[in-house]
Formats: structure tokens, C-alpha cells, sequence
């Protein structure tokens, strides 16, 4: 099918590209910028005047709950949440039931995504057996099955020696390893950053040492192992900045971030409101403001969802006792250009975090609207207001603070390899 997107401002990162033009699809792929290739004619016309065209947005951590969770999602109705969010490929962790450590769980996730057809879904594997931090998962052979990463989650490795030998393991094959760095026994019964907020509230803490501690040890062992690896969900202006000099000597590490950690903060507990009990926690000010910095300085190379949908129940207990985390999908683009909107960062820079950045992470030729590639693309108005309510919404969850928020930026089209699978 041929699809001409006309008078769009069409902005393309990763090649510098901001200029309002005519995007060309052929057969799948971007055929041509600005003038139609020969012989092209167009099956569909899109008018994207006065909208916003860019590559798919590429989110690196989305729970889809599926395969064991269904009643908090499936993979089918968060993907539709995230085709009406603009995002074209998620990256899923493997904490399902089983978990994803053997090729039969991945191979059911990805026959689940390709029935759905609303996003690109690349499952991360278990990094150990059952996420037990005891013996190695079968990561080559994962890996072979379509595994885009490794990661024990938030589940502890206690063994240094056994997370040394998996690092070993991973870097022989050259396979990227995904830390959610977290010190399970400086965490233990936490449920917010452990502050002032913490103690008026009456609440345990999870100190910063918790993941700094954590980061210290992990890139310690990436520098003796050689391994590639990613830094997901950080909290802390300290440890971006552990790997911002890791990074400067040499070390093949990155890192990204959520979006709620570069606006909220742990003063938005107060109310007792459990959508804001999150793991990792919502830190202090300060903290908010070194991460915010990180951004500028390039620190951070992709924003995420951290996309964690809940059944109700999930979330109506005391806060405590509440499960942590968020429903994202469906905000990840909107909440981002609040970024915009306060002038931390200019929309191609805001954008390069959702596109080309994750796609370097992942080493994948997505994330861009070069001719040829994959044409993965997200149309938006920027300016459109607009409210998420538990009506329009598409994902199971409705656990976000952001429920019933005024918002700015509509999605209009998703396409996904050439075909729209989300139009307003």
C-alpha cells in the first residue's frame, strides 16, 4: 500500500530533519522525503497540516501482563493503548506467568503481539532462571528466539559471583544486559523515598543507597566484564551521573529514565493517593532537578512509560499495602511535552528520547524516517487538548495519577510498518 502524508512538519532526529514536507510510503517503507519517487501513486492521502510527524515512538519498558496477568491487562489491549499513544515498539520485561525464561513463553508472547497487530513487541529475557539470581537462563538460545535484552527485574542476585558469571556470559555472545538497580535489602517494606514527606507520613523509605549502592556494584562488574549494558528506570541524580562517568572512560552503558521521575516528586504522596506509590519511588526536589539536568546533558539517551497496569483492587488498600506502579502507555507523548512546555528541552530533543535514542540503546535500525526503513510512524497534534478518562481509555489500568488531567498533544495516526493501526 501507498500512503502520501502531506504538509506535515515532518521531524526525523536521528537525521536532523525538522521541515514541514511530504513523507512518501511504499511496500512498508519510507519511500521518499519531500518529492514522490517515480511512478508513485498514492493508495491514501493524509493531511498532517499543522501536525506533528515522527518516527514510532519506541518505549523500553511496558508490562503487558501477559502471559499469567490477564486481569490486570493482555498484550492485546496494551497494545491498543499504546497505537493510540503513537508508541510502535515496546520493549516487555519478563516478569510474567512463567516467567520469560524459557522459548516457549517468548514464543507465546510474540504470536499474542502478532495476533493483536498494534505494536512491535520485543520480550526481554529473564537474565536467571525463574528471576531466582541462582543459575543462568538459557540466554543464547533466547536470544536465537527473539529476546532484545536480558534483565532480573527488580529481583535481587545476592551473589555478586553469579551476577559476575552472567555478565561473562552475556558479553561472550554480545548481549545486552538491563539492570533495575535496586538493593533488595536496603528497600525491603519500602513504599516511598525515604525523607522528610516519608517520616511526617508515617511511611518505610527506600533510602537513594538503595539504587545507588546497587548502580556502583553493577558497573564495577561491567567494567571487569566488558558487557553492553542498559541502566532502566533511575531515580537518582547520583546514579545517572555514576554512568555519565562510566560512560565518559569507555563503558558501553546507557540509561533511561521514567517520565513521572522528571515531573513528580515524593511531596506528591501527601494525599495518600496509592497511583502515586511507585517502584522506583518519586524522589525529592533536588533529586527531580538533577535528573531534569541529566536530560539536557544527555545523560539519560531514552524517556519511558515504566508501564505497569493494575486491576482496581490492586490499588484500594491503604497505600502501603497497595501494589506499585502506573499505567503509562497512553500518556508517555503528552506527559513528555510537558518537557516542551516548560522549555527544558525543544520537541526534536524531547522527541530524539522517544525514537532515536531507545533505538541506539537496542541497536535496532528503528526510530527513524531514512528511506527505507521500516516505516513505524506517529502523526500528532502538539497543541490539542485533551483529558484521559476511564472512559476513552484503552489499557486495562486506570492507575495514574494523571487520570482526568489536562493534557496537550493528540495522537491522530499510528502507523506500523506502512499500515495505519490507530487513527483518531
Amino acid at each position: 500500500m501507498n500512503i502520501a502524508i502531506r504538509n506535515g512538519r515532518v521531524i526525523d532526529p536521528a537525521n536532523n530533519l525538522d521541515q514541514i514536507t511530504d513523507l512518501f510510503i511504499s511496500d512498508g517503507k519510507i519511500a521518499a522525503i519531500g518529492q514522490p519517487p517515480a511512478e508513485f501513486m498514492a493508495d491514501q492521502e493524509i493531511d498532517a497540516s499543522n501536525l506533528v510527524v515522527s518516527p514510532g515512538l519506541i518505549d523500553l519498558c511496558a508490562n503487558l501482563r501477559e502471559p499469567g496477568y490477564s486481569r490486570k491487562g493482555t498484550i492485546a489491549s496494551e497494545t491498543a493503548a499504546a497505537a493510540a499513544g503513537g508508541i510502535t515498539t515496546l520493549c516487555m520485561p519478563p516478569m510474567t506467568k512463567p516467567i520469560a525464561d524459557n522459548t516457549a513463553v517468548i514464543d507465546l508472547i510474540e504470536d499474542l503481539a502478532k495476533q493483536a497487530g498494534n505494536a512491535r513487541v520485543l520480550p526481554i529475557g529473564a537474565l536467571t532462571q525463574e528471576l531466582k539470581g541462582e543459575q543462568l537462563s538459557p540466554m543464547y538460545g533466547l536470544s536465537k528466539a527473539g529476546c532484545i535484552g536480558f534483565t532480573n527485574a527488580r529481583e535481587p542476585i545476592h551473589s555478586s559471583l553469579t551476577l559476575s558469571r552472567c555478565l561473562e556470559y552475556a558479553a561472550t555472545h554480545d548481549l545486552l544486559v538491563i539492570f533495575q538497580p535496586q538493593d533488595a535489602d536496603l528497600a525491603a517494606g519500602g513504599t516511598m523515598h525515604d525523607d522528610t514527606t516519608c517520616t511526617r507520613l508515617g511511611l518505610s523509605g527506600i533510602p537513594e543507597s538503595a539504587e545507588t549502592i546497587e548502580v556502583a556494584r553493577c558497573l564495577l562488574l561491567i567494567e571487569q566484564t566488558g558487557v553492553k549494558a542498559h541502566f532502566g528506570q533511575l531515580s537518582c541524580e547520583r546514579s545517572v551521573k555514576m554512568v555519565m562517568d562510566a560512560r565518559a572512560r569507555g563503558l558501553r552503558v546507557t540509561a533511561d529514565i521514567a517520565i513521572q521521575n522528571l515531573l513528580l516528586t515524593d511531596e506528591n504522596v501527601s494525599g495518600f493517593d496509592p497511583n502515586f506509590h511507585l517502584i522506583p519511588p518519586l524522589r525529592s526536589q533536588l533529586d527531580r532537578a538533577g535528573l531534569r539536568h541529566a536530560l539536557v546533558a544527555d545523560g539519560f539517551q531514552a524517556i519511558c512509560s515504566d508501564h505497569q497496569p493494575h486491576e482496581l483492587a490492586a490499588k484500594q488498600a491503604p497505600f502501603a499495602a497497595t501494589e506499585p506502579g502506573m499505567t503509562g502507555l497512553e500518556t508517555l507523548l503528552s506527559l513528555s511535552l510537558m518537557l516542551v512546555q516548560q522549555e527544558l528541552i525543544s520537541l526534536p530533543q524531547m522527541l530524539a528520547k522517544l525514537t532515536s535514542g531507545p533505538a541506539s540503546v537496542l541497536n535496532l535500525d528503528l526510530g527513524t524516517l531514512t528511506p527505507g526503513s521500516t516505516a513505524d510512524i506517529c502523526i500528532f497534534d502538539p497543541q490539542q487538548d485533551w483529558v484521559l478518562t476511564t472512559e476513552n481509555r484503552r489499557s486495562a489500568g486506570a492507575n495514574t495519577p494523571f487520570m482526568g488531567f489536562p493534557l496537550k498533544g493528540v495522537v491522530r495516526y499510528t502507523l506500523l510498518e506502512g499500515n495505519v493501526v490507530f487513527q483518531q
